[in-house]
């Protein structure tokens, strides 16, 4: 096995979202994607005592996960509908109780085997912008549950 000498590209993320339901998943691509931030930081609290001669010990009692994701806002030629992925997430951000979750993955789009799925609740922040401006969406997807690793859905 030779030893990796290549960049990975920040383009390489890929996120689809859940048209249909737990039982029946439908996949669908978020287009338009310019900016992709996944996070999983965990929750570390402080354990020092005593016994360690002043060193400080930390415990993870947590995780938490989010992505933040910047995309632009796709219509139809008849400037008639927006993207169905798009407004998916839009009117999730209305939402409350089970309809305000979502669920979502994002993996490597080359079959890297980083992959990973949950479920979200969204922040939908339309970015405005002067008369030339592209229509753009930062949105804030917060995990809630747990962020699971998964086999990749493209294959090499």
């Amino acid at each position: 096995m030779s030893t990796p000498t290549e960049t990975a590209l920040a383009r390489r993320w890929k996120m689809d979202v859940n048209m249909g339901d737990d039982l029946t998943p439908d996949w669908q691509a978020l287009i338009g994607v310019t900016e992709f931030q996944p996070t999983w930081p965990p929750n570390l609290e402080d354990s020092t005592t005593y016994d360690t001669d002043g060193w400080k010990e930390q415990t993870k009692t947590g995780q938490e996960w989010q992505v933040e994701v910047t995309f632009n806002r796709k219509k139809s030629p008849d400037s008639t509908t927006f993207s169905p992925v798009h407004e998916k997430l839009r009117l999730t951000s209305f939402a409350s109780g089970a309809a305000s979750e979502v669920g979502v993955r994002f993996y490597d789009r080359n079959g890297m085997p980083e992959a990973y799925t949950g479920k979200v609740l969204v922040e939908w922040e339309d970015q405005g912008g002067e008369a030339t401006a592209l229509g753009q969406i930062q949105a804030t997807l917060h995990g809630t549950g747990p962020l699971t690793p998964i086999t990749n859905p493209v294959t090499p």
